[in-house]
């Protein structure tokens, strides 16, 4: 976790790279945390974690591997882990057992793929996609921006992060699903402002400028004295994708 979190910032922050060796040894240690099956395991002991699967991956793929087999592999897995609707969960939630008790399973538990999807896992999963200079304009990568982008403000389906309320509380780097982390996905896959849903989010954006050019939205983690530039930021980027 802590391995990821710190590249996050290395490379959204600071712009390196593949050719930094210390992003190449960051990179190698992810890569060994990455099973046969392609998923990247630990974070949820012996559970598959599509979430996290795909949020290492986004950043492997900013970080100059998109065209790493082992990125490649990733992307296969999670494909084969969508749930029937066309959207992503986490496995263990689709099953009726506590989360504390599946941690001691030695094997992961495979989804429930007629369950609903998961706005918070889609989203995170999107990223990967959305980064990616071939799979940013997959079927799949599209069928997901859709269903995202119906269920703007709405509450999830399970319960982490289920709250409409945490649609407005972003971070930077990107962290968990929210209304700026999914326009930034949905601008590099080029739906664009025209999409009534889009549009409606945009507007609701432009409602909380301040005079100065700053966004007024919520921090996940505001530690940082500067989590307010870097969010107004990634905004605008997303409006300059959008009204090029």
């Amino acid at each position: 976790m802590e391995t990821f979190r710190v590249l996050g910032h290395l490379v959204e922050k600071y712009g390196l790279d593949n050719r930094h060796p210390y992003i190449q040894r960051a990179a190698e240690y992810l890569f060994s945390c990455q099973t046969v099956e392609g998923d990247f395991r630990g974070i949820y002991g012996s559970q598959y974690s599509p979430n996290y699967s795909a949020a290492i991956t986004e950043l492997l793929v900013k970080a100059g591997y998109e065209n790493d087999l082992r990125i490649e592999k990733s992307f296969e897995w999670l494909l084969s882990v969508r749930q029937d609707d066309g959207g992503w969960a986490i496995p263990i939630r689709t099953h009726a057992v506590k989360w504390e008790e599946t941690l001691r399973y030695p094997t992961p538990l495979q989804p429930v793929r007629s369950e609903q999807f998961s706005h918070l896992v889609t989203g995170m999963v999107m990223r990967a996609f959305a980064v990616h200079p071939t799979y940013c304009r997959s079927k799949p990568a599209r069928e997901a921006g859709v269903l995202l982008s119906s269920r703007f403000f709405e509450t999830d389906k399970y319960v982490d992060r289920r709250g409409k309320k945490y649609w407005e509380e972003t971070s930077f780097p990107f962290w968990f699903t929210d209304i700026v982390s999914v326009l930034d996905s949905l601008s590099l896959m080029e739906f664009t402002k025209e999409n009534e849903q889009i549009s409606k989010v945009l507007d609701w954006l432009r409602g909380r400028q301040f005079e100065n050019g700053l966004f007024e939205i919520k921090m996940l983690k505001a530690k940082d004295k500067d989590s307010t530039y870097w969010s107004s930021l990634a905004i605008c980027r997303i409006f300059k994708r959008l009204y090029k």
